[in-house]
C-alpha cells in the first residue's frame, strides 16, 4: 500500500469518525428535527399537490434510515441498522428499476422494523448521561414524530395485507386507495398524527379491528409518552 493510499484511508476513517461523533452528539437532534418536520408536515403537502417526484420522496426516507446507522456506537446495533438500511435501499432500487420485480410489502415491513430500531436508538440517546438540556427536549419531539411515521407505515401495511385500513367519511372526503408508490403517505401520516395526538377530527376512521387497535395504541402512546418523558427528564435534572 502506497503512502498516498494510506493517507486517503486515514482521511476517510477520520471523516467517518467525525460524522459518527456528530450524530452521537446532542446537536444532531436539531438536524433530525428539521428532517422530520419536513417529512411529516411538508412532504405530504408536496405529494398531495403533485409538486414532487416520488423518487425524491424515497430519497428522503432513505436518508432518514441512513442516519440511524450513526445513532449508536454499539457494534451489534450498527450492524443491525446497516443491514436494515441496505435491505431498504435494495428493495427501493428494485421498485424503481426496469426489472419486472418489486417487493413493496416487504419494503414496508423492513421500513417498519427500521423505524422501530431508529426510535429505540433515539430514545437511548435522549436519556444518556442523565443530562437535561435544550437539545434533549428536541430529541423528545423527534421520537414523537418518529412514532407518527411508524404509525403511518403500520396503517399502510395493514392495507397491503388485508385490503383495507382507514377510510374517509363525509361528503367531501375521497376513499383512500393505495397505489403502491407512496402517493397515499399524506393520508396515512395525517391519520397517524390525529390518532397519536388524540385529536380525533372524525374525517377519517379505521375500518377494521387491526386498524382500530393500532389507532388505539397510538392514542395510548400519545397520552403516556409526554408524561413519561417529562417525568424522566425532571427526575434526571433533580438527580444531577
Amino acid at each position: 500500500m502506497t503512502p498516498t493510499q494510506v493517507y486517503k484511508g486515514s482521511k476517510f476513517r477520520r471523516l467517518v469518525r467525525h460524522f459518527s461523533n456528530y450524530w452521537l452528539n446532542d446537536a444532531s437532534f436539531l438536524i433530525l428535527l428539521i428532517l422530520l418536520v419536513f417529512t411529516v408536515f411538508v412532504l405530504p403537502v408536496l405529494i398531495e399537490y403533485g409538486h414532487i417526484n416520488m423518487l425524491f420522496v424515497n430519497l428522503v426516507f432513505i436518508f432518514l434510515f441512513f442516519t440511524g446507522i450513526w445513532s449508536s456506537d454499539n457494534k451489534f446495533l450498527i450492524f443491525l441498522t446497516t443491514a436494515l438500511f441496505m435491505a431498504q435501499l435494495a428493495l427501493r432500487i428494485l421498485r424503481f428499476s426496469s426489472l419486472p420485480v418489486e417487493f413493496y410489502l416487504m419494503e414496508r415491513l423492513v421500513g417498519l422494523v427500521n423505524m422501530l430500531v431508529f426510535i429505540f436508538l433515539n430514545f437511548r440517546l435522549l436519556f444518556r448521561n442523565y443530562e437535561v438540556n435544550f437539545y434533549r427536549v428536541i430529541g423528545a419531539i423527534n421520537v414523537y414524530l418518529l412514532l407518527a411515521i411508524l404509525g403511518a407505515f403500520g396503517f399502510e401495511i395493514i392495507h397491503l395485507l388485508i385490503g383495507s385500513s382507514i377510510s374517509g367519511v363525509g361528503q367531501h372526503v375521497s376513499t383512500i386507495d393505495p397505489t403502491g408508490m407512496d402517493s397515499d403517505f399524506p393520508s396515512y401520516i395525517y391519520f397517524s398524527l390525529v390518532s397519536l395526538t388524540t385529536v380525533g377530527f372524525g374525517d377519517m376512521i379505521p375500518i377494521n379491528i387491526i386498524s382500530k387497535m393500532l389507532a388505539g395504541f397510538l392514542s395510548t402512546v400519545g397520552i403516556l409518552y409526554p408524561a413519561v418523558v417529562i417525568a424522566k427528564l425532571v427526575g434526571s435534572s433533580i438527580g444531577k
